[in-house]
């Protein structure tokens, strides 16, 4: 048995998982995540900003700090778009080790839909191939395969951050601020989706838990994979889509950074809907953090 503490420095979002693993699989014993909010205010100069270094450092600090209050024997943590992408990279990356004492990986796009497939297809059973989906501020993977063989994968700087920051929308957004965005992701995703045929999704939890739990008005089950009925999940995308800040502002289901950017990851999954003509929409709990597991040993 042996107790891991893996942590994802998202764009947007840092996440901390701790887990005791053994050679039979591994049990979760804490979760958390922190609205950081890497990539905002340098993302599409690619740096990172001052005030996100800040914000990093602390919630890093904090990490470390329950990671040794719950007797991790190893830290391993993995920068992905924003960092990759920093053109201060190596100097982020000394100042989080010399600080916190934590070695940050900085992975590849290809690395991260790698992983990201790993984790999604843990405990999944599906016959037929899948999209999956993972929705980040800095850069948004799509994979395509079935549950023993990633087919295709592909990262791209499409991420929520990104368009948050390059475009000057409305509030609420309007039908023409949509389109801007679905061009942009076109532009961005070019002809990637040409081979692919598929009418399942699979969500990456992230912003999908997210909007599950505006649908439901409830937390999202721990560790569940869950289905989302394709009507119900189309008309709260658009409620999103078309909401205020204020509105959304109000609403708790939704972290801080989310507030910000919700109605963009709402376009994006409305768009990838749409183009694919998905049926089937389901949750996955895991994603990148849960992919590395399987490639450390006890």
């Amino acid at each position: 048995m042996k107790r891991l503490a893996i942590i994802d420095l998202g764009t947007n979002t840092f996440n901390l998982l701790v887990i005791d693993k053994s050679a039979d699989g591994f049990k979760e014993v804490y979760s958390t995540k922190v609205g950081v909010g890497l990539g905002l205010g340098g993302i599409n100069e690619n740096r990172i900003h001052e005030s996100a270094e800040k914000r990093a450092l602390e919630t890093l600090e904090d990490y470390k700090q329950k990671a040794e209050e719950l007797n991790a024997t190893q830290i391993v943590a993995f920068g992905t778009s924003a960092i990759r992408n920093a053109v201060n990279q190596i100097e982020f990356t000394q100042l989080v080790k010399e600080k916190t004492g934590i070695d940050i990986e900085v992975i590849s796009g290809d690395r991260e839909a790698e992983l990201i497939y790993k984790g999604v297809t843990i405990g999944i059973e599906v016959d037929q191939p899948f999209l999956v989906m993972d929705i980040g501020g800095g850069s948004t993977e799509f994979i395509y395969g079935n549950d023993s063989e990633l087919v295709k994968a592909g990262s791209f700087e499409i991420g929520a951050s990104r368009i948050y920051q390059a475009f000057n929308f409305s509030d609420p957004y309007t039908v023409e601020n949509c389109e801007e965005i679905e061009k942009y992701l076109e532009k961005g995703v070019g002809n990637f989706f040409d081979s692919i045929e598929t009418n399942q999704l699979i969500g990456a939890s992230g912003s999908f838990e997210t909007f599950y739990e505006l649908l439901s008005n409830k937390d999202y089950p721990s560790n569940e994979y869950v289905y989302l009925p394709k009507a119900e999940l189309m008309a709260q995308l658009e409620r999103i889509i078309y909401s205020s800040k204020a509105e959304r502002e109000k609403d708790d289901r939704i972290i801080p950074i989310r507030k910000k950017m919700a109605p963009i990851a709402a376009v994006k999954i409305r768009w990838i809907i749409r183009k694919l003509n998905i049926q089937k929409i389901t949750i996955s709990p895991y994603s990148l953090k849960e992919g590395v597991i399987g490639e450390i040993n006890v």
